[in-house]
């Protein structure tokens, strides 16, 4: 007996014609849409399509997200904190540490030397921003930039702390915040997919983080608004080309019979699924040539390549993704997240971190220029950030020469560009150590309720039925949009 049969006899009258029913709502409403179409706002419907509305006038219209894996040290960056120098290997006071918790890498030391940062800070700009000297080039934009200096979030460690700023909640399985803008905002184009990954690889590979492709799921969500992840060295994406001997031709005709095939299985079983690989294969047989103009970088000019350095001519760094992205958001990808690793600073601060900001400081300022000039600036939304912030004693050894910082929850710093963020905007404030918050906290659902509103949606009414609830981004607890950091 065939297993389609097992299916059926194992099937109850419930299911059945619940089936039914989702079977013929499919086929109505496939008869309405013709099979799917790019609508006139350049929101992609489809078979079994439900996209949300919009209920805010919508700022952004494409996000680039510049992840920083690791958690980037504020104090060193971007939280100026001179009154440190005077505190220099003297113990963390118990009255500021107020019995938080600690990393077990930590938590056995003996004692909690201050770490002052070893680097120059000046203001830049008419806002006055304090910036490192390890980041000239961003300084040269800070007023075009929105700095969130009291970021919050509750995880500790690099994997639940990820996924919580990725997808709202520190347990994986849930869509992230580029699969939520593609179910909400839909496609802007018909050859490159609406939600794109790419994994830049540093210049210092000391302590590399590992990250998975459950960050950039559909969870709940159908498939189809789960990230594509476009490898930064080879082909762009495995096995997108034609092997040997098989002609577009062939490629073509075969696609046509595994869709046939498809069809039967979806009007068989029902499932919607089903429709998401139709549209997977008909999406990679036109990326077969929307990808290699896409990757091709010979045809930009050398006035590019000054913006954001000669880096972005090699593939896989910082500079190179971000050149990429630039590209992927003026051809109508509507989400690019970028993550960028070893950040994880527990040791050795003076050998790595001045690595970090070479690989991200020119192309992050470059990214913010090449935009303004291709006229994408102000619907684009560009995001920096890690998932939490460092601790202001050191990890291990501490000499005025080095130091090491281990992971802090309770305040960070991250900055958004464009896409209708306040520019020149310095929103929060923490304590002399940079270990609390004392003015303006943003937790991580307010950040993303914020995001969400800048895309033209209320994060309580941008919802998605699963498991008999109304899910969405920013949970079931309170959060509340931070107007101060909207234009």
């Amino acid at each position: 007996m065939s297993l389609f049969n097992d299916y059926a006899l194992s099937e109850s009258r419930r299911q059945f014609l619940g089936r039914g029913v989702n079977a013929v709502g499919y086929a109505a409403l496939a008869s309405l849409l013709g099979g799917g179409r790019l609508l006139a706002n350049g929101t992609k419907t489809g078979i079994g399509a439900s996209m949300p509305e919009t209920v805010f006038p919508a700022k952004a219209k494409q996000v680039i997200y510049l992840h920083m894996v690791g958690g980037p040290p504020q104090m060193d960056l971007y939280d100026y904190k001179p009154k440190m120098n005077d505190f220099y290997d003297k113990d963390l006071p118990d009255s500021v540490r107020q019995g938080q918790r600690l990393t077990g890498m930590t938590s056995g030391q003996a004692r909690f030397p201050i770490a002052p940062s070893m680097y120059k800070f000046a203001q830049h700009g008419k806002s006055g921003m304090w910036v490192s000297e390890l980041l000239p080039h961003t300084a040269k934009m800070v007023d075009d930039m929105c700095f969130i200096r009291s970021m919050q979030t509750e995880a500790i460690n690099h994997e639940p702390a990820i996924t919580f700023m990725q997808t709202g909640n520190q347990n994986t399985g849930r869509p992230c915040l580029g699969a939520w803008a593609s179910y909400g905002l839909g496609s802007l184009n018909q050859n490159l997919p609406t939600f794109v990954v790419l994994v830049a690889k540093p210049t210092n590979t000391e302590q590399v983080q590992a990250i998975s492709a459950r960050l950039w799921s559909s969870g709940y969500l159908p498939g189809e608004h789960a990230g594509v992840s476009f490898r930064t060295a080879g082909d762009p994406i495995l096995y997108i080309n034609n092997p040997d001997g098989v002609s577009p031709e062939v490629r073509r005709k075969t696609l046509d019979g595994l869709n046939a095939l498809n069809e039967m299985n979806y009007k068989t079983v029902g499932d919607p699924e089903t429709h998401t690989r139709i549209e997977q294969y008909e999406m990679a047989f036109r990326m077969q040539a929307s990808v290699p103009d896409l990757t091709d970088l010979t045809k930009e000019p050398e006035n590019t390549f000054k913006l954001y350095g000669d880096a972005a001519k090699k593939p896989g760094t910082f500079a190179n993704t971000t050149l990429l992205a630039r590209r992927m958001v003026e051809r109508g990808v509507r989400f690019v997240q970028i993550y960028h690793n070893n950040w994880d600073v527990h040791g050795n601060v003076a050998g790595r971190l001045p690595d970090q900001c070479r690989d991200v400081d020119q192309a992050c300022s470059g990214l913010i220029q090449d935009l303004k000039n291709k006229g994408l600036y102000d619907s684009t939304l560009v995001i920096w950030g890690g998932e939490f912030g460092r601790t202001i004693y050191s990890q291990g050894g501490l000499t005025k020469q080095n130091y090491g910082r281990d992971h802090h929850p309770r305040c960070y710093t991250m900055w958004m560009a464009g896409g209708g963020s306040k520019a020149g905007a310095i929103h929060g404030e923490t304590d002399d150590f940079s270990y609390n918050v004392v003015e303006n906290p943003v937790p991580v659902h307010d950040f993303q309720a914020t995001v969400l509103r800048l895309l033209g949606f209320d994060h309580l009414k941008f919802t998605y039925r699963s498991q008999g609830l109304d899910q969405r981004l920013t949970g079931v607890e309170p959060a509340r949009i931070v107007p101060q950091l909207m234009a």
